[in-house]
C-alpha cells in the first residue's frame, strides 16, 4: 500500500505509448498524479492501482478515453484571424491576408487577445505542447510567453525573423532581429515550461545576412529550436531558386547558413529530392507534416511513407493556413493524404504521432508524451460519445483500432471533455442545455 500524498485518480479507458510499437491500452484503467507536482504518478489497470492506493480520490470517467495531451508542431497563433481567408496559395495568401493582419500585432491590446484566444482554443481542443511562430514583434512574443506561463502549458515559441519581401511594417534588420531574438531567449526558454524557437520565417524573407545570424543565434544558444518552412509551394521554391541561385536546393540554403540540425524542425516539406532527404536524415533534422494546409492552400500531397532516407515526421495544424485547431481533424486528413499516395495511415500510429511522436520530434519526451511516472501530467479526456454521430459509431466499434479510427475521422473539438494541464483541469466542456 502506499501513501496518497495529495494524488487524485482518474478513472476510463487509458491509453498511451511507451514507443511506437508499444501501445499501453486498459479498458478499465486509472491514472493517477500527484497535483503538487504536476506530475504523472502511474497508469495501469483499474483494480490494480486502486489496490495498491486505497482511499484515492478518483473521477469516474464514462465513455471517455484518458490520453497524453496532444501535441502540435507548426501552428502561427497571429493567424488565428485569417484561418478560412478564401481562395489564395501561399504567396498571395501572405500578401492580401497574413502579413496585413500580423501588421496589427504591434499594437499590445491585439497580441494579448489572440494570445490568449489562441492558447484556449488550442486548450479547448486537448493540445497542451505546441511549436508556435509569433510575429516580427517582440512585444507580441512577450505577450504570448506571459499568457502560457500564467495557464502553465508547455509552449515553444519564437519572434519572426523577416528583413526583406514583405510589408515594412513587418521587416526588422539584421541587427534587431538578433538583438530581440537574444532578449527573448534569455527571458524566455527553460523559464517554468516556457521555450524558444529561433524562427526566420522562410528563405524568401530573409537575406543571406540574417540567415547566417539566425544560424549563429543557433550556435550560441545550445538547446533552443529552429523552425521554419520548407518546400511548400512549387512558386516558393522557384522563388528560393531566384534569390539563392549559388544553392543547389531549397534546403541547402538553411544548410549553408548552419540551421540543420536534431531541434530544427521544417514544416511542410511537401516537395523535397532524394539528397534533401538524405541530409536532413544525417543532421538529425525534422518534418512537420500540415495536411490541412497542404490542402487548402493547393501545396500539394506530402508522402509519410517510403522516404529515400529516414526522416522523423511529426504532424501539424499550421492555423490559419490549415483549417482546425484539432488534431483529430488533423489526423482525419492525413489519413486521405495517405491513401491518395498509396499508403495507410494505422490509427495507433496516428495517435502516437499526436503524443509520444511529437514530443519525440520536439526532443521533450523525456518531460510529456505518455505516462510514465515522473513526466509532467498533461492529458486530455475524449469524449466517445461527442456527437450523436460519434456516440452511435463508438456503440458498434468492437476493437481499439475502430474506436481510434472512427475518433479520428469523426471527432473535432466536441469530442474533447476536459484538458489537464500539470495535473490541473484548465478546460471543460460545457455541458448540453
Amino acid at each position: 500500500m502506499r501513501k496518497n500524498m495529495n494524488y487524485q485518480g482518474y478513472r476510463g479507458r487509458v491509453l498511451h505509448f511507451l514507443d511506437e510499437q508499444t501501445p499501453q491500452y486498459f479498458a478499465d484503467g486509472l491514472l493517477i498524479t500527484d497535483t503538487d507536482a504536476g506530475t504523472v504518478v502511474g497508469c495501469g489497470d483499474a483494480a490494480t492501482m486502486l489496490a495498491q492506493y486505497p482511499g484515492l480520490s478518483v473521477t469516474q470517467y464514462d465513455n471517455a478515453l484518458i490520453m497524453p495531451g496532444f501535441i502540435d508542431t507548426h501552428i502561427h497563433y497571429p493567424q488565428v484571424d485569417v484561418i478560412a481567408s478564401y481562395g489564395e496559395q501561399l504567396l498571395d495568401w501572405l500578401n492580401n491576408y497574413t502579413f496585413p493582419t500580423e501588421v496589427n500585432f504591434a499594437n499590445a491590446d491585439v497580441a494579448n487577445n489572440a494570445a490568449e484566444f489562441f492558447l484556449q482554443e488550442l486548450l479547448k481542443n486537448g493540445t497542451t505542447t505546441a511549436l508556435v511562430f509569433g510575429t516580427v514583434h517582440k512585444s507580441a512574443v512577450d505577450a504570448f510567453f506571459e499568457i502560457s506561463q500564467r495557464l502553465n502549458t508547455r509552449m515553444i515559441c519564437g519572434k519572426v525573423m523577416m528583413n526583406r519581401h514583405a510589408p515594412e511594417a513587418l521587416c526588422d534588420t539584421v541587427e534587431s532581429s538578433v538583438a530581440d531574438t537574444q532578449e527573448l531567449i534569455d527571458r524566455w526558454h527553460n523559464n517554468g515550461r516556457q521555450l524558444y524557437a529561433i524562427t526566420p520565417r522562410f528563405a524568401i524573407t530573409s537575406t543571406p545576412e540574417q540567415l547566417a545570424a539566425a544560424g549563429q543565434l543557433l550556435a550560441d544558444n545550445p538547446g533552443v529550436y529552429m523552425q521554419t518552412h520548407l518546400a511548400e509551394n512549387l512558386d516558393e521554391i522557384a522563388f528560393v531558386k531566384e534569390l539563392f541561385p549559388e544553392r543547389k536546393s531549397y534546403l541547402d540554403v538553411y544548410d549553408h547558413y548552419g540551421l540543420l540540425g536534431e531541434r530544427s524542425v521544417f514544416a511542410h516539406c511537401v516537395h523535397l529530392d532524394a539528397e534533401d532527404y538524405q541530409r536532413m536524415s544525417e543532421t538529425g533534422s525534422k518534418i512537420s507534416f500540415c495536411p490541412t494546409s497542404n490542402l487548402f492552400l493547393g501545396s500539394g500531397l506530402f508522402q509519410l511513407d517510403d522516404q529515400p532516407f529516414p526522416v522523423d515526421v511529426s504532424v501539424a495544424t499550421d492555423v490559419g493556413g490549415g483549417t482546425s485547431f484539432s488534431m483529430l481533424q488533423t489526423m482525419n486528413e492525413a489519413y486521405k493524404i495517405c491513401q491518395l499516395k498509396g499508403s495507410k495511415l494505422a490509427p495507433q500510429r496516428a495517435f502516437y504521432m499526436m503524443t509520444l511522436g511529437n514530443a519525440k520530434a520536439l526532443s521533450v519526451d523525456d518531460k510529456i508524451g505518455n505516462f510514465e511516472s515522473g513526466k509532467e501530467a498533461d492529458f486530455v479526456v475524449l469524449d466517445l460519445a461527442g456527437t450523436d454521430l460519434m456516440k452511435r459509431r463508438q456503440s458498434i466499434c468492437k476493437t481499439l483500432d475502430e474506436t481510434l479510427f472512427s475518433l479520428m475521422i469523426l471527432g473535432d473539438d466536441r469530442a474533447v471533455r476536459e484538458t489537464f494541464v500539470a495535473g490541473r483541469s484548465v478546460w471543460t466542456k460545457p455541458e448540453a442545455c
